[in-house]
């Protein structure tokens, strides 16, 4: 009984020691990490989803515009040979080679959209009309999932730099999480322009 008694102290001292050094924290924040991370590759996907149907249907009514739907069907078939994985934000290398990706496809993404300026009957198309609204409803939804998984590691990097957190996150193996670059956050707020509900002066 002495025996049990004094393991069962030595446990609850350790869990008390745990608690309050940061370990519970990095645990909860790891975990906030792996759901907004989780959310942001559901919203990529999404829009990934969305762009054979939207290559189609511009290809219906704008089949000469070869070099821009080649480019979006090239970016999404690169976007989709990542596997992006929880482990994916542990190495900085491989999330920014990711986050690259991503960008590409929504550079090629915005290219293809501004191909409809030049074709009415593509803008007046009911079925591109629905796909973009889809479209600006999931560039909405990923500029959120982004904003979360921020904010999330942020709050988590603190924790794995503070003392004496610290000191818990080298002895349990918790790194520093890969974050999106300053540079690319300045494009967060503006996903492709995908409303052409009104036609240019002098468009037919």
């Amino acid at each position: 009984m002495a025996v049990k008694r004094s393991f069962a102290l030595a446990l609850a001292f350790v869990s008390l020691s745990l608690g309050g050094c940061g370990y519970n924290t990095l645990q909860r924040t790891d975990e906030q990490i792996k759901a907004a991370w989780a959310e942001v590759v559901n919203q990529y996907q999404r829009r990934a989803d969305l762009i054979p149907n939207l290559v189609n249907t511009v290809k219906g009514f704008a089949a000469q515009e070869q070099q821009v739907l080649l480019g979006v069907t090239n970016a999404r078939a690169k976007v989709g040979s990542m596997q992006a994985t929880p482990e994916l934000v542990n190495d900085p290398a491989a999330f920014a080679r990711f986050q690259q990706a991503q960008g590409e496809l929504g550079s090629a993404l915005s290219r293809l959209l501004l191909v409809a300026e030049n074709y009415p009957q593509l803008k007046s198309d009911q079925n591109f009309r629905d796909l973009q609204a889809q479209l600006e409803g999931t560039e909405n939804r990923i500029t959120v999932a982004r904003q979360r998984y921020i904010r999330a590691v942020q709050e988590y990097n603190v924790v794995v730099r503070s003392f004496p957190s610290n000191l818990t996150a080298m002895l349990f193996g918790f790194r520093e999480k890969a974050q999106f670059a300053v540079e690319n956050e300045k494009e967060i707020s503006k996903p492709p322009v995908v409303d052409f509900g009104a036609a240019k002066p002098g468009s037919k």
